[in-house]
């Protein structure tokens, strides 16, 4: 059994490595201000602050030993770092570097890291990998990136063992509905395409149908919640047990498009989602989704919920009755 200290475990993925864990046996402690995460969303010791409090995370860290950390706690809207760039610089990578030392100064020796595939910037060419230049194109995917530069030279020193995770598009809930996405605003395509068709929002915007894809719009890579928690876990373990730091993209290895998603959705649903043609958004890439080779090489992950309905079926299920 391990102790870990989860950092914005009220989240979206947070509480899903938070019941990960639980469900091993492990002794879980919860960092978060609850700013945009849930009480309800998990069932175990909260500690609520800032992660950029340095004095709330000593007193945290200093009840019990810790074995690791898993760091969730981000400002996390592309279009809210353009306007604020100082705050997710702050947030970001302040609160990063303030986890860092804490954890340092308590001698908890490891800590995995919530980073994104926005470090990469538009891809020079798919399935993206972790050797891909980094050329993060908002003030969000820049404050990941910066974090990471910062574990990655603390690891160097010899301090802390560090595993930045570059998810794509997260996706999915819980197969019970007991934990889902609850996010104000909501940006993500299959929860708002889910609204959609409850009659909960209006009709859905797709941004663009000439993009040079198959049927003309965007493709991402939806990977699983569940998955995403357990490769929290296979990168916790692989650093308490002495394995190097590293970073690792987290998808499935192929992408599907908006109106593919929209089509599991009516699947899955009977009913389809009402949409309509919107103009294209700056900065969206065509197509983006990941090798994530390295992570079964390195960490012996891999995606194992990779069916679209199998993902849609499970937000559905949550969508429909939201426990918060």
């Amino acid at each position: 059994m391990r102790r870990v200290l989860v950092v914005g475990g009220a989240g979206y993925i947070g509480s899903h490595c938070v019941r990960a864990l639980q469900e091993r046996g492990d002794e879980v402690v919860v960092f978060d201000d609850l700013s945009t995460g849930h009480r309800a969303a998990f069932d175990c010791e909260l500690v609520q602050a800032d992660v950029r409090d340095a004095i709330a995370l000593d007193r945290a860290l200093s009840q019990q030993p810790f074995d690791a950390a898993i760091h969730l706690a981000a400002k996390a809207l592309v279009g809210e770092s353009v306007a604020r760039p100082e705050l997710y610089l702050d947030v970001n990578v302040g609160g990063t570097s303030a986890l860092a030392h804490a954890l340092i100064r308590a001698e908890v020796p490891a800590l995995v890291f919530s980073s994104t595939c926005a470090v990469y910037g538009t891809p020079q060419k798919t399935p993206v990998d972790e050797e891909h230049p980094k050329r993060p194109e908002s003030p969000y995917g820049l404050s990941k990136w910066l974090a990471e530069q910062v574990l990655e030279q603390l690891s160097a020193s010899g301090r802390l063992a560090s595993a930045s995770l570059r998810y794509f598009n997260a996706a999915g809930a819980q197969p019970d509905g007991s934990l889902g996405e609850s996010h104000t605003p909501e940006t993500h395509l299959i929860p708002l395409a889910l609204q959609a068709r409850l009659g909960q929002r209006p009709p859905l915007r797709v941004f663009g149908r000439d993009w040079p894809t198959p049927d003309g719009t965007c493709v991402r890579d939806y990977i699983h919640v569940l998955d995403l928690a357990s490769a929290h876990l296979a990168a916790l373990d692989a650093l308490v047990e002495g394995a190097p730091s590293g970073a690792w993209n987290l998808g499935t290895g192929h992408g599907s498009s908006v109106l593919e998603v929209l089509a599991a959705i009516e699947r899955q649903t009977g009913e389809p989602v009402p949409w309509t043609d919107a103009a294209r958004r700056d900065g969206d890439p065509a197509a983006v989704w990941a090798c994530a080779g390295l992570a079964e090489q390195d960490l012996g992950w891999s995606a194992k919920h990779t069916r679209l309905d199998d993902i849609v079926s499970d937000a559905w299920r949550w969508a429909r009755r939201p426990r918060y």
